[in-house]
């Protein structure tokens, strides 16, 4: 049994029996989040890119509860000074075999940096994961445009896409739709969007659109779950 829980923005909770996942946890700050960074427990925390609403509450997280956190090379040396104790850096197309589950680092067409005691700090490249865990592969695409290369990341299958569609940051419902048809996956779990009014959308009318390419989509509110077997 695989579950996965939304939290909003771009914060999952990816979880078997055997290991927790959690995406880009923004909870403190996120108006639309109903739980805080106490109430998650997670065993690796997976960063997609190092701009505040996405690193969030990793470092909190990270003390309570244990978890190590998976990211790009320079975006852990910036978790090492933020206090973070347990840490794994990657790198674009690197995979990582952590036995309960795998990673493959995907890229992202986005930016990455962090302000931190007001210096801008370099994160590294921005990127998605294409994970393993369950039986099941799930594509988080995190922060990104569409890009062409997401037919390979599709190529051996997906079972579930979790892919922005709030537009102005990142790519827009128009644009999501194209990359399903590049990616093909099962289900599409939409994220990134009316987290605030510059990004506001409407997931219902997008995950109704994505009969025609095959697939079928699932709006998560935050603090929803869905279970696949």
């Amino acid at each position: 049994m695989l579950r996965i829980t939304f939290h909003g923005h771009a914060c999952f909770l990816i979880e078997t029996d055997q290991v927790a996942l959690l995406t880009d946890p923004y909870l403190s700050d996120n108006p639309l989040a109903v739980i805080g960074p106490a109430s998650v427990k997670a065993d690796y925390i997976l960063l997609s890119h190092g701009h505040p609403d996405h690193v969030g509450d990793t470092v909190a997280i990270a003390k309570h509860c244990g978890a190590a956190v998976i990211a790009p090379f320079e975006l852990v040396q910036l978790c090492q000074r933020l206090g973070v104790v347990k840490t794994q850096s990657m790198n674009i197309g690197g995979r990582l075999d952590a036995g309960k589950f795998a990673i493959q680092m995907t890229i992202a067409h986005h930016s990455s940096a962090y302000v931190h005691e007001s210096e801008l700090i370099y994160t590294g490249s921005p990127c998605g994961y294409l994970m393993t865990i369950g039986g099941k592969t799930i594509y988080f695409a995190g922060d990104t445009a569409v890009f062409q290369d997401m037919a390979a990341i599709g190529s051996n299958g997906i079972h579930v896409a979790l892919l922005p569609i709030g537009d102005l940051y990142t790519m827009g419902p128009e644009a999501a739709r194209e990359a399903v048809e590049l990616l093909q996956p099962d289900l599409v779990v939409p994220m990134h969007y009316n987290t605030w009014e510059v990004i506001k959308q409407n997931p219902h009318e997008f995950v109704d659109s994505l009969d025609r390419y095959g697939c079928r989509g699932v709006v998560l509110h935050p603090g929803e779950s869905m279970v696949l077997q």
